[in-house]
Parts: C-alpha cells; structure tokens; sequence
C-alpha cells in the first residue's frame, strides 16, 4: 500500500468522525448525559489521530498525482492548505475533548462549559471538513469543479467507465 492508497483510507475518517461526534455530542447536551458526551470526546480524539495519519500521507499522495493530466500543482495547493487548517483544529479539538472527558470523568464543574466549547469548535472543524473534503474530491473528480466543462466531465465519467471495466 502506497502513500496515496494510504491516505484515500484514513482521509475520509476525520471528516465524518467529527459529523457524527458533534452531532452525538448535541445529543449528549441536550439529553444532559455524560456517557453519550464522552463517545464524542472519544471519537473527536480518534478523528484528530486519523487527521495526524492523513497528514502524514498526503506529501506521499501529493508527490504520486500532481504531474497527471486534470490534476497540477495548484488544486493540490489548494486542497493542502485547508487541510491543514482542517488538522489544526482536529487537533484542537481533540485536546479540549480530552479535557471533557477528563472533567466529567472527575465531575468537574467546567465539564458543561467543556461540552459547548467543544460544539463550537467542532462546527468550526466541520466548516473545514467539508472544504477540505470538496477540494480533495476535486483532485480527481474533475466534474465536481466549479470550471468543469460538459466535455471534461464527459471524458472523466468515460475514463472512469472503463477503469470499472477493466477491474
């Protein structure tokens, strides 16, 4: 397995774990439960792990597709630097849900001041996520452009067809 191949597998968990966790942590503050709020501190963690490993692979990506034909260097760019705004704030998140699960765990009284720090800052990542995962779609999903053509989308779904054929 590749950087590349790599990086396709772990790239989409850091996107739809901090979805599902800020939607379960909404939950867990409105039903006021801290075990359903600790599953999404838990899963906020491991989607700032997975960004870590996402990261990691996407030079090794980068370095594999930015020289084929629709791709360059600039979408590339583009899709990097809000990944890593993207990872900045899995990171940040990840740390204040550490400290959630850590405040209810000891019943601390910041642990509710926790929860909704948490929220907002999982919003904020949310905004990036869905960015960062458009431009990276845009990499080799010529169609999803803004500037894409009816010929260039006709010829990628055409190259994608018989790729699938091929299989």
């Amino acid at each position: 397995m590749n950087d590349a191949h790599l990086h396709m597998v772990v790239n989409h968990f850091p996107i739809i774990g901090t979805i599902l966790g800020a939607g379960i942590l909404l939950a867990g503050i409105l039903f006021k439960n801290n075990t359903v709020k600790n599953v999404a501190y838990v899963l906020f963690v491991v989607a700032a792990v997975f960004a870590a490993v996402s990261m990691a692979t996407g030079e090794g990506a980068e370095e594999m597709v930015e020289d084929m034909p629709t791709v360059g260097h600039d979408i590339i760019h583009e899709h990097e630097e809000i990944a890593e705004k993207l990872a900045l704030s899995l990171y940040v998140l990840g740390v204040v849900s550490l400290f959630g699960l850590y405040a209810n765990i000891k019943k601390i009284s910041q642990a509710k001041l926790a929860a909704i720090l948490t929220l907002v800052i999982s919003v904020i990542a949310i905004y990036f996520a869905q960015l960062t995962g458009t431009t990276g779609g845009e990499i080799r999903h010529t169609e999803i452009r803004d500037n894409a053509t009816g010929a260039e989308a006709t010829t990628n779904a055409a190259s994608e067809t018989k790729t699938d054929h091929e299989d």
